[in-house]
Formats: structure tokens, C-alpha cells, sequence
């Protein structure tokens, strides 16, 4: 019998998630039967939409993400033993699936699905560049900001996983001038030095409404927004006529009791006067495109357009570690946990 380890939620995050909130427990799986097959998680990831979906489910569920895991046993054809997956099986070291049956909770996502040998590059990418993030980027960007070579893009939340894989396609791919907002030097230096961003602004030591004015003195055409709450209202009234507004994510307010949020300014008018387009998604509204994200960000890395860059924590014990970090904004790049 195989003992996996897991994390189950016990409380429902309110304000900061703190580690009382989920707790490590040990089960034995069942053996399998035929179509089904045992994976052992090599990589998980942490992500920023897990704090506000983890509310939406009862206690007691396994900890929500996804994972690249490895298939070590299996009584189904189409998913050899050594070939890697990814799915969202949540915080766990080891799971049966049944390709055929729901899984404990239905996220709006993928059925676990093979993943290819992408040779050097490691297969931790497929919970990053090439995984939900980087479709996030591509899907959310392209599809939603008309980008045109030329225009002046801001991006939020820039040193993430999603805004530094936004920011890269549009200066690399469609020839935009990109300018990131990031919280701390060290991340602003990250965008401009390695990642060819035209500028970066830091929002912890600078002012944003002067900075922005002074990195886009003709205003800006796109916003591709990972943060939302005042530095959001902020860029929409620097927009120019007809910008498009891709809002990704507001990560600024999820760990906020939102009946005592602060009052922001009001974008209406900035909305109205200047005639903006601002639409929200979720990516899985492209998943039956999901793969054509894949191969075009793989290309993309492949040909030197799209660097990538990961905040590793080691151990599954320390999951929730990774994931406090990852709120709080200590990682670069895409945040995992290697088992």
C-alpha cells in the first residue's frame, strides 16, 4: 500500500493564510484497478488565484493546485509508467486517477494530461512558461489587448510569473514598449537588465503617477493588470484614447477583508473620457486551445524571445511556506515546490 501525504484545509483563510489554517495528514490509496494509475508529485506549484478559490470550497478538501507528477504504476494504456503529467490533484505527494471520474473538486481547469520531454529544459515549465501562466500571459494578452507594434504597454505585478512572461511577448513578439511595476529594486532591475524591459517602476519607493509619466510621456495604450486596487486607477488615467485593459488578477486585495477595503479612485471617468476597454478572464476559457499556448511559448523560449526564471522551495513539507512567500511577493519569476 502507498501512504501519500497531503495538506487539507481546516479553516478558511481570513486575512493572512497562516499555517493553522491547513493541515499535513497521511493516507493510505487503495490499489489500483484497471484504467487507473498512481503519479508521485515531482513539482507543485503555488499561485496567487489559490487564495481566493481555496474559500470557495467546504473544509476538509485537499489543498487546491496543480502538479507535475511522475506515473510510477499503471493499468491504463494511454498513460505509460515514466511518463510525466500535469494536473491539478492539489497539495499531495501521490494520487490515483481515473481519468474517466471526477476529481474531488471541480476546478474550472484541465483533466490531467501527458506532457512531452522538452529535452534540457526542465519539466518544472509545464506549471509555469509552459503551463497555466504562460497560457495566461499569451491567451490574456493577445487575444484581449489587440497589441499593435509601437504602443506602450504597463504591466502590474511584473516580476510574476504571468506579468514578466507578458511584458517579454509584447517587447520581443509584437514590438510594444513595456514598462513594468514591480516591489522591489532588485525585481525592477531583474526586468529591465535581464528581461529588455524599457523600464521599470518600483511602487514601494516611487511614485507611480509621476514615474509613469516620465516613462510614457505620450501615455499608455495597454494595461495588463495582475494587481488592481490604486495603482490600477492610477494607470487607467494615463491611458491614451481606445486603450484595452486586460485584468488578470487582483492580487492586492486577496488577502483583505473586502468589507473594509479602501476606497479607490473611481475610474469611471478615465473609463468613459478616453473610451477604454477593460475586460476580465479566466484562462480556462481557452482550454480547448491550451496545447497551441504550449507550442507557441516553447518556440518562443526556443528562439530566445521569452526567458523564464523560477523561485524553487525544496520539500513538500514546505508547502504553505512557499505559498505565504509567493503572496507576499518574495518570489521572481514562477513559484514551485520541488518534492
Amino acid at each position: 500500500m502507498v501512504k501519500a501525504k497531503k495538506f487539507v484545509t481546516v479553516k478558511h483563510f481570513q486575512g493572512e493564510p497562516k499555517p493553522s489554517d491547513l493541515k499535513l495528514v497521511e493516507e493510505e490509496l487503495k490499489p489500483i484497478t484497471d484504467g487507473e494509475f498512481l503519479v508521485e508529485a515531482e513539482y507543485l506549484s503555488v499561485d496567487p488565484y489559490m487564495r481566493p478559490y481555496a474559500v470557495q470550497y467546504p473544509l476538509g478538501i485537499t489543498m487546491i493546485g496543480s502538479q507535475v507528477a511522475k506515473i510510477i504504476e499503471s493499468k491504463n494504456p494511454d498513460y505509460p509508467v515514466g511518463k510525466r503529467i500535469v494536473g491539478y490533484l492539489g497539495w499531495r505527494t501521490h494520487t490515483v486517477i481515473n481519468p474517466n471520474m471526477p476529481p474531488e473538486i471541480e476546478l474550472p481547469s484541465q483533466k490531467p494530461y501527458l506532457i512531452s520531454d522538452i529535452g534540457d529544459l526542465p519539466p518544472s515549465l509545464y506549471l509555469g512558461v509552459l503551463g497555466m501562466p504562460g497560457n495566461t500571459a499569451y491567451f490574456g494578452f493577445e487575444k484581449l489587448c489587440s497589441p499593435k507594434s509601437g504602443e506602450t504597454l504597463v504591466v502590474s505585478g511584473a516580476a510574476g510569473a504571468v506579468g514578466s512572461h507578458v511584458g517579454q511577448i509584447a517587447k520581443n513578439v509584437f514590438g510594444l514598449t513595456v514598462i513594468g511595476i514591480a516591489g522591489s529594486n532588485e525585481k525592477c532591475k531583474w526586468l529591465v537588465d535581464e528581461l529588455g524591459f524599457d523600464s521599470a517602476i518600483n511602487y514601494k519607493t516611487q511614485n507611480i503617477s509621476s514615474a509613469l509619466k516620465k516613462a510614457a510621456p505620450k501615455g499608455v495604450d495597454i494595461y495588463f493588470d495582475n494587481v488592481g486596487g490604486e495603482i490600477s486607477s492610477t494607470v487607467l488615467y494615463q491611458m491614451n484614447s481606445f486603450g484595452r485593459i486586460s485584468v488578470c488578477g487582483s492580487i492586492s486585495s486577496y488577502n483583505e477583508d473586502h468589507s473594509s477595503l479602501p476606497k479607490c479612485t473611481q475610474i469611471q471617468a478615465a473609463m468613459v473620457f478616453k473610451q477604454l476597454k477593460m475586460e476580465g478572464f479566466v484562462v480556462t476559457r481557452w482550454n480547448d486551445q491550451w496545447q497551441e499556448g504550449i507550442q507557441k511559448n516553447l518556440q518562443w523560449i526556443r528562439e530566445g524571445k521569452v526567458r523564464y526564471r523560477e523561485t524553487v522551495t525544496k520539500g513538500f513539507e514546505n508547502m504553505f511556506e512557499a505559498f505565504s512567500e509567493m503572496l507576499k511577493g518574495k518570489n521572481v519569476g514562477k513559484a514551485i515546490v520541488q518534492v
